[in-house]
């Protein structure tokens, strides 16, 4: 086949000085042109394996420039031979790292080997990709220098195992920035939340508590003062937690069930605690008393609440916070629960005055806390 049925503008001597170039930049110009015509065009088979070759001609250039805009031209593209593909991942960093952090022509397995062979520059890179299998993850954060399992850490697109989480944690423990890059991952492992309480403190342990769920018995020991630095709440930690009659039961135990602590949650729209606490200190199953409280009316209301043994004076309160539950609902957008929590709590104040000193100020707190939420979302959106 001709150059010219490949590539019409790609001369003769456009050929000649990619091979014979007396500088790196004048090859270097012709294989960028050359190869994001490879990337781009249709190419037939015949096509294909000339530009296969030329792409191993490449590859094998003495000049660093030319071998790395073979890599920055190619890094995305599936007609990159995976031999070759393979032979820069092993080049000088400037040219490995393009086809680390993009190539889609290296396998899982390849990746794994390149991990336990390569620079720590290079590990990083492998560790931006994209996406990141798991398995590939738990090889990161077992076996990469720091500056890999910081990137990894950092990776939305990494899939983390409860092993990746436990080596990120006991190999770099002082890492301020590997912690706080799990903090902010959509789900951490109780198990790793209750190590990373240990370990982190300041604005990082506040996001921990926020964010995640902590074991019920440490959210209660973090809640009594256990800890001096700890202002956890309990309320937003039974709105997190995976088994809530476990946890309900916890702080019942601990005596920490206050009828306070359940009017509150009630004030913040956090109803399936406030059912499972009302079950957890009346004996009554879950299932029955979520249809005292929500379709028997209001003597029912009353009977569950008499069970369990709720003062008569927060009757009105109750049943005021129950009825506006009712009358809310989730709007589906970008921070909802924020929102509803605000008018929960704005309906329950305008509605029942004769609110506890104590639990007053808690409400009027989350209405800020509630309001500077819904805030930052509108700001965002417009």
């Amino acid at each position: 086949m001709t150059v010219q049925s490949m590539r019409p503008e790609l001369s003769e001597a456009d050929i000649v000085r990619l091979m014979k170039g007396e500088t790196s930049e004048e090859r270097a110009t012709v294989a960028h042109r050359l190869c994001r015509r490879i990337a781009i065009d249709m190419l037939s088979d015949e096509e294909r394996v000339f530009a296969e070759e030329i792409i191993g001609i490449l590859a094998e250039d003495t000049a660093e420039l030319v071998r790395r805009t073979l890599a920055v031209t190619l890094r995305n593209s599936p007609r990159l031979p995976h031999d070759v593909a393979l032979k820069l991942a092993q080049d000088v960093e400037s040219v490995a790292i393009p086809i680390l952090e993009h190539t889609p022509v290296l396998s899982e397995e390849d990746l794994i080997e390149l991990v336990l062979a390569v620079t720590s520059a290079k590990q990083a890179a492998i560790a931006g990709r994209a996406t990141i299998s798991g398995a590939l993850t738990e090889v990161i954060c077992e076996h990469a220098g720091e500056m890999a399992v910081e990137t990894v850490a950092a990776n939305s697109g990494a899939d983390f195992s409860d092993k990746a989480y436990e080596d990120t944690v006991a190999r770099f423990p002082a890492n301020a920035a590997v912690h706080e890059s799990i903090i902010l991952r959509d789900h951490v492992p109780v198990h790793v939340a209750e190590k990373l309480v240990s370990l982190v403190s300041g604005q990082m342990f506040d996001m921990l508590i926020n964010r995640h769920e902590l074991p019920a018995q440490m959210a209660i020991d973090l809640a009594a003062g256990a800890r001096e630095r700890a202002t956890i709440d309990l309320v937003e930690q039974a709105g997190r937690t995976s088994d809530m009659s476990r946890f309900v039961e916890q702080l019942n135990l601990n005596g920490r069930l206050t009828h306070s602590l359940i009017m509150r949650a009630l004030c913040v729209g956090h109803m399936p605690f406030v059912e499972h606490a009302l079950a957890e200190l009346s004996g009554v199953p879950h299932t029955r008393v979520w249809l005292m409280i929500h379709d028997a009316g209001p003597l029912g209301l009353q009977a569950i609440f008499d069970r369990a043994g709720l003062h008569r004076k927060m009757l009105p309160a109750f049943r005021a916070g129950v009825k506006v539950f009712h009358e809310l609902e989730l709007d589906g957008e970008a921070n909802d629960k924020a929102r509803f929590r605000m008018r929960m709590i704005e309906r329950v104040l305008t509605q029942f005055q004769a609110i506890p000193k104590d639990d007053l100020e808690y409400l009027l707190e989350k209405l800020d806390a509630y309001s500077e939420q819904a805030k930052l979302t509108a700001n965002s959106a417009a």
